[in-house]
């Protein structure tokens, strides 16, 4: 236990002592009473100073994380009236704006449909959430199983709210996923004769989790990437948008996008746009820590609702139950729920499991979080950090020997290299902000409320009702990615826009100063904030 501080070490051995016990143990699951009871007491959505209405816009009056409303009531970083919308640096047919997973299907099906297209990124191609999704995928291609099935669990996990036309879509697309994905050259662990390995995740009632060992994110993400550059389709890096524009009618028309390398502004025209900017885990939502990568700073949503775009469900926000609570570099990144769908139990300081490991995310999340705080049960790391024990060992006991390491070779790696071996030594976690489970408001062929402006992936909403269950973001990205290419593409063929406006950013702006909110800052953000003020003890 080179990692582990010698007080670490003698609370890593109760778990280790009751192992034994514990193996033989069914912990119940939680009955539909119970699992509301913990919830409202303490989810973090459910705080009474962690939300707040927002003032301005269509939803107002809808309640969202304060961090998100302080984006959406902040004044536009452009001045409209700087620019001359008639001097346009490029005119396409489909304009997809974000780089991850969902930007680049909705690219590759948009220009297989014979569109004009060019994608913009805020980063690199690929720098994306998408990137960092472990745990795998879920597709209901086995015999035993059926999207019937995946549909139920789709429901359930989300609350019953979620749009059935979205789910609907979802669950059905999602073999033909599987098989485009692989047709394209993703690598998903296989049996000897040739059969996918699936496993289960939480809130499934089959085993349905497609998985390339636990980087299968990356793996999808390095097969779009290739396709996007093997297809000629043209990529711009660095070049963030930070305002949709709308023609005379109404209609999204195209974007303000802003080089982060020379500092200037481009103007393109498009027919259609599609918005696949991803989360919010960047405004560290309640003060978490995210899993995100560096760019979620909800970007879309602002835009998106400046042009005239529904919300919905942006009051529900999924923390993630195993976040990375030691070692210290390492805090607030994702241990994936592949771990407890190969047999990992959570574990107290006092060496009991306190909750199924498999419920879905958001009440094993509140379980930890009472267990640390009410039941004062945890284990404070020596900077104060609270966490649980996730009895990863217990792996290789379920499945034998080298489990762990072949299963999971990018996390055994990773904790590696601070000396603490996750096949032998528990893992210290707590929950982290995970994903935005809402967004901006799609039909079943990703159209927003906005004329010509489809959205996909994590920046739109309504799929996953309140709680999203691991393995359907990936699926999400693409059945709605592809979607929404599909349908843009099919737009683009009859449309011609009009002479180009700012005008919505001037109204949205004048409705901010009507109402008196004072906003932080100018937004869109771009890129989260950590600098300390000059002065600042903070």
């Amino acid at each position: 236990m080179g990692g582990y501080s010698p007080r670490m070490q003698e609370a890593a051995k109760v778990v280790e002592r009751t192992r034994a016990r514990r193996l033989k143990e069914v912990h119940a699951r939680l009955s539909p009473d119970e699992k509301q009871e913990l919830l409202r007491k303490f989810h973090p959505d459910y705080k009474p100073d962690a939300q707040r209405e927002l003032a301005v816009g269509s939803n107002k009056g809808s309640r969202m994380p304060n961090e998100l409303v302080d984006v959406l009531e902040s004044q536009s970083r452009i001045d409209p009236a700087a620019f001359d919308l008639t001097q346009v640096d490029r005119e396409v047919d489909v304009l997809v704006i974000g780089g991850g997973g969902a930007g680049s299907s909705a690219a590759l099906v948009a220009h297989a449909s014979g569109a004009k297209v060019l994608q913009v990124t805020k980063l690199r191609l690929g720098d994306a959430n998408t990137m960092m999704a472990q745990g795998g995928i879920q597709a209901a291609d086995k015999a035993n199983d059926s999207p019937v099935l995946h549909y139920l669990d789709v429901l359930g996990g989300g609350g019953y709210v979620n749009k059935p036309d979205l789910v609907k879509a979802l669950v059905l697309d999602a073999p033909r996923v599987i098989r485009w994905l692989e047709e394209l050259g993703t690598m998903f662990n296989k049996y000897p004769d040739g059969t996918m390995e699936t496993i289960h995740g939480g809130g499934t009632c089959r085993m349905r989790m497609h998985f390339a060992q636990d980087y299968t994110g990356a793996e999808i993400m390095r097969t779009l990437r290739d396709e996007v550059r093997n297809q000629g389709i043209e990529v711009i890096e660095f070049l963030p948008a930070t305002e949709l524009l709308l023609d005379s009618s109404g209609a999204c028309a195209g974007a303000l996008l802003y080089n982060m390398e020379n500092q200037r502004y481009m103007v393109v025209r498009a027919k259609a746009v599609v918005l696949a900017t991803g989360g919010f885990g960047r405004l560290h939502v309640s003060g978490f820590e995210t899993t995100n990568h560096y760019g979620a700073t909800a970007d879309g949503l602002v835009m998106a609702y400046r042009a005239g775009a529904q919300l919905i469900f942006l009051d529900a926000t999924q923390f993630h139950p195993t976040g990375v609570a030691f070692p210290e570099q390492l805090v607030g990144q994702l241990v994936t729920e592949k771990v407890r769908g190969l047999g990992a139990q959570l574990v107290n300081a006092e060496g009991e499991q306190f909750v199924y490991p498999l419920e879905t995310r958001d009440a094993v999340s509140s379980a930890i979080i009472r267990e640390c705080l009410e039941r004062g049960r945890g284990f404070a790391t020596v900077t104060g950090r609270q966490g649980v024990w996730l009895d990863s060992p217990m792996i290789d006991v379920i499945g034998g020997k080298g489990t762990v390491e072949k299963q999971l070779p990018a996390m055994f790696r990773q904790y590696g290299r601070f000396d603490i071996n996750m096949a032998v030594e528990p893992i210290l976690i707590y929950p982290t902000l995970h994903y935005q489970n809402g967004g901006v408001e799609i039909n079943d062929q990703g159209e927003t409320a906005v004329r010509n402006l489809f959205a996909a992936g994590e920046v739109s909403g309504g799929v996953h009702g309140r709680n999203r269950l691991m393995g359907n973001s990936l699926l999400d990205i693409l059945v709605f990615g592809r979607r929404a290419g599909a349908a843009a593409a099919a737009r683009a063929g009859g449309s011609q826009p009009g002479s180009l406006s700012l005008a919505h950013v001037d109204r949205y702006n004048g409705e901010i100063e009507a109402t008196g909110v004072q906003g932080r800052f100018r937004s869109p953000i771009l890129l989260p904030q950590y600098a300390r003020k000059v002065g600042s003890s903070a």
